[in-house]
């Protein structure tokens, strides 16, 4: 594959604009009384490889309402929002890739984090002086300043770092502040909980029925200890699990730092454990988590049109990242692989986007606040650094110019990542900071440290087990994307890039 470059570029940049200005068109000229409400499902750790309408899935999987809400939108073959919880939401509050999050930083017990608003503004505060009711409701993890007030006309959160002694309740016993004022413990199953607050938002509560509403739901599921509800522990009792090919080491083609990775044991009979649980045991209890997400989209969706709003609700359902079962040793995202941090991502507007349509060209975190922006009519308040996505919308093979550019800097944020660190301070969860870059169909991924970089065919090699960084045949592709990402970096700011080799 080649970068795009020249006239080529030229054309499709024309292209993508004339596409977006098609979509642009018919927000602008709807009577402003009927902008779009907006539905973003937020999931945890939750990989693509769930969802049953992904072909990536195990034959057994049951999601049948997120199947359905892609037979009625389009669903992203290739999406990467973040590499961990906290970046992630992050990006998704700011349009910022990590680096760009200025004056967000770590301090306290983990995982206590704060911010300055003035320098570091969350975009729901935008769209609330354009108009919007906005809305958050679920588990928040970037900074305890969670903007009540400020950013958000209606709130029930798990202040995640404002109470670190509980940063491990992601199913039952959670703090919950409502509306920025008291504070009570949720003892019931959280998933659960958080529909029936979204499900009362949507049906009127707390708001003017006149206004458009954004709604910022932010599921806890399925982050460890992957807790599915009681009704559904019985579910998937006969199913099979594959192991992995590389599950064990040697990992040939791979760098240092995931050849020492040991998380799993061969039990006597050569099948991979974490203690005394097998691999399936793990993957039937997570995707059993799942079971109560796919039943709270089916709520959302039931009273969405009980309301007669569905068809007037841009809706999307994405997650923070995806998580590793055992893909290259794993149990953990992170991780630049797809297996670590790929996303499920279906965007659905009845009569503004296909329907049943997928869209094979890599998409990120960042492209989802300037695609909100575009559909709710509102100019954006600063450079951000993604691209609105409603070409892909308008037409889900669309050529599109843009590679797409995921980095990982540990706990470090915005100006405080232009040193890149050395020794363990340059690793976060065993992995070190990196820079991944995405186009085509290929993956060029490059640590932040002295180790080999990589390279794959996700065409030919979807589990990325062929490194093809070192094969010469691959040298001019391996030199195209070097000087891709480098420029990518530059073009969002990254501080770290002059430091690079």
């Amino acid at each position: 594959m080649r970068l795009l470059q020249g006239s080529r570029f030229l054309t499709a940049c024309l292209l993508a604009t004339l596409m977006a200005s098609s979509i642009a068109s018919r927000v602008h000229a709807a009577d402003q009384s009927k902008r779009p409400n907006i539905l973003f499902i937020y999931t945890d750790d939750h990989s693509y490889r769930t969802v049953g309408c992904y072909p990536q899935s195990y034959p057994w999987v049951q999601t049948p309402t997120i199947d359905r809400l892609a037979k009625e939108g389009v669903r992203f073959e290739y999406a990467y929002i973040g590499t961990w919880c906290m970046p992630s939401r992050a990006t998704l509050l700011t349009g910022h890739h990590q680096f760009g999050v200025e004056s967000m930083r770590m301090e306290g017990p983990y995982p206590g984090s704060t911010y300055d608003p003035a320098k570091c503004p969350f975009w729901p505060s935008v769209i609330r002086k354009y108009g919007y009711t906005t809305a958050q409701i679920g588990k928040w993890h970037t900074g305890t300043d969670t903007g009540f007030g400020r950013d958000w006309d209606y709130q029930i959160v798990w202040n995640r770092p404002a109470h670190p002694e509980t940063s491990g309740n992601y199913y039952y016993n959670q703090p919950i502040t409502y509306q920025g004022g008291e504070t009570k413990v949720l003892k019931e199953y959280s998933t659960d909980r958080y529909t029936d607050w979204a499900v009362d938002f949507i049906s009127g509560d707390g708001r003017d029925e006149a206004k458009p509403w954004y709604l910022w739901l932010c599921y806890g599921a399925v982050h460890g200890p992957y807790t599915p509800a009681d009704r559904h522990k019985g579910e998937y009792a006969d199913i099979d699990v594959p192991t992995p090919a590389d599950i064990f080491p040697p990992r040939p083609g791979k760098p240092e730092w995931a050849q020492a990775i040991q998380t799993w044991k061969p039990d006597e009979d050569g099948n991979p454990v974490i203690g005394k649980r097998s691999l399936t045991s793990w993957v039937r209890q997570y995707h059993q988590g799942v079971r109560a997400i796919d039943e709270g989209v089916s709520r959302l969706l039931t009273v969405l049109d009980e309301t007669g709003q569905r068809e007037n609700t841009l809706i999307i359902f994405t997650s923070d990242q995806g998580f590793a079962w055992g893909q290259h040793g794993m149990r953990q995202k992170v991780a630049a692989y797809d297996a670590a941090i790929r996303s499920p991502l279906i965007i659905s507007l009845p009569g503004k986007v296909p329907q049943n349509a997928v869209c094979p060209t890599p998409v990120g975190g960042v492209d989802l606040v300037p695609t909100i922006f575009r559909f709710a009519g509102i100019d954006l308040p600063w450079t951000m650094h993604g691209h609105d996505l409603t070409p892909l919308l308008e037409n889900p093979n669309a050529e599109w110019p843009h590679p797409t550019l995921l980095t990982a800097t540990g706990r470090v944020y915005g100006s405080d990542t232009k040193t890149i660190p050395k020794g363990k301070d340059a690793f976060h969860s065993n992995v070190p900071w990196y820079v991944m870059l995405r186009q085509g169909k290929y993956k060029y991924v490059r640590p932040l440290i002295d180790d080999l970089e990589e390279l794959y065919d996700l065409e030919s090699d979807p589990e990325e087990l062929t490194n093809l960084a070192a094969n010469p045949k691959h040298k001019e592709t391996l030199d195209g994307f070097r000087q891709a990402a480098m420029a990518e970096l530059r073009r969002t700011g990254a501080g770290f890039v002059s430091s690079m080799q």
